[in-house]
């Protein structure tokens, strides 16, 4: 946990989050309800019957559930269970807890975390597709999975079989970050054959979930835990789905949470490229490359540290730039400057920044107003 695994050091408010979050019926939408209602989790605890009843979809057994919680759930020996597990409990209190999940209209309450979750993980592209992959499609998950890593991208998908843990080995095999979301508990990975794989993605990323960690991977969870797959990130990229493949809710999630849709074309022969097809007649970006990701991801709302040297990225593309792109571009302001006070700023020759400024330019990173002014995007 950010802070020691022990019930005794956690807030009153923390305690509430956690036993809220692990009453039957109180799923995300109904968390979302309830808080609207009451304000905090300890008031929707201590709430009365009658006033909870007044909350639209909360029935008698619901009622009963949260009107006992204090009672029937044994918070601290989930507590105890995360202890013994190294499992972080992470809190929308919590500082480390992802701000594009904050920014849902349904976001988990509680995160059961297995690894650490970095701010440098704001900066993150999931890939996602079929369990029933191709030689096609692993290649070339793993390919594009491994550039956008080397580029500084966490790499987010589900652990599932065939394209999922081919994202998240791609990732892995690149020295980068990669997280994994489970609709199981973190202490119960599903598919149990990639319980290996999920120590190595700890080792170097996260393994996370909104259950308790000893939760069964029921079927309902998928779909659910798909919208943190996508609120997660900045783009879904999928790789193979079929036209009733999970992945295409998670594009669709993505697409409702405002996030861009990356589609790669496959063979019209295989059944496994019909849904990424479908998604790029759609409207998804076509990708053969990092290039085609980085070119259509839009400025960030805020800065982000870069995961190599900790340098702020205000637009994902300056991940692709080299040296002198970046120092070229360290010398543009966003107000308006001349293009004279730009070469000054960066100490190169001005053959040099009128070269670089056109590359920027093309990447959508400066605008030039007139031959002698440019901002920043």
């Amino acid at each position: 946990m950010p802070r020691d695994c022990d019930s005794s050091t956690l807030s009153d408010a923390l305690i509430a989050s956690l036993r809220l979050a692990l009453v039957p019926g109180v799923g995300p939408l109904m968390r979302r309800s309830l808080l609207e209602k009451f304000g905090t989790p300890q008031a929707v605890l201590a709430a009365a019957p009658a006033d909870l009843r007044a909350v639209n979809r909360v029935g008698p057994k619901l009622c009963r559930a949260i009107c006992s919680a204090q009672e029937q759930i044994d918070v601290d020996a989930e507590i105890e269970i995360c202890r013994r597990g190294q499992v972080q409990i992470i809190t929308e209190l919590d500082d480390v807890y992802p701000r594009l999940l904050r920014d849902l209209p349904d976001p988990p309450g509680v995160l059961f975390v297995r690894g650490q979750l970095l701010p440098a993980d704001a900066l993150a592209i999931a890939i996602v597709g079929s369990r029933h992959a191709t030689h096609y499609g692993i290649t070339q998950t793993e390919r594009l999975a491994s550039g956008l890593a080397r580029a500084g991208f966490t790499i987010v998908s589900g652990l599932a079989r065939g394209i999922d843990a081919a994202a998240h080995r791609g990732a892995l095999t690149a020295g980068g970050r990669t997280i994994a979301v489970l609709a199981s508990g973190v202490l119960n990975v599903y598919p149990p054959e990639n319980q290996q794989l999920a120590e190595e993605i700890a080792a170097h990323g996260a393994v996370l979930s909104e259950s308790p960690p000893r939760f069964e991977p029921l079927r309902g969870m998928f779909p659910q835990r798909n919208r943190i797959i996508s609120g997660l990130s900045l783009g879904v990229l999928v790789v193979e789905a079929s036209l009733r493949s999970g992945a295409l809710i998670t594009a669709r999630h993505a697409m409702e949470q405002g996030r861009d849709v990356f589609a790669v074309p496959g063979p019209i022969t295989s059944r496994m490229s019909h849904g990424c097809h479908r998604l790029i007649r759609d409207g998804a970006k076509l990708v053969e490359t990092v290039d085609d990701v980085l070119e259509e991801l839009g400025p960030l709302v805020e800065a982000i540290p870069a995961r190599s040297d900790g340098r702020e990225i205000h637009h994902p593309a300056e991940l692709a730039l080299n040296d002198l792109e970046r120092q070229v571009l360290a010398a543009v302001p966003e107000d308006s400057t001349t293009v004279d006070s730009v070469i000054a700023a960066s100490g190169l020759a001005a053959s040099q920044v009128l070269s670089t400024l056109s590359v920027l330019e093309m990447r959508r990173l400066v605008r030039r107003l007139s031959a002698n002014s440019v901002l920043r995007l």
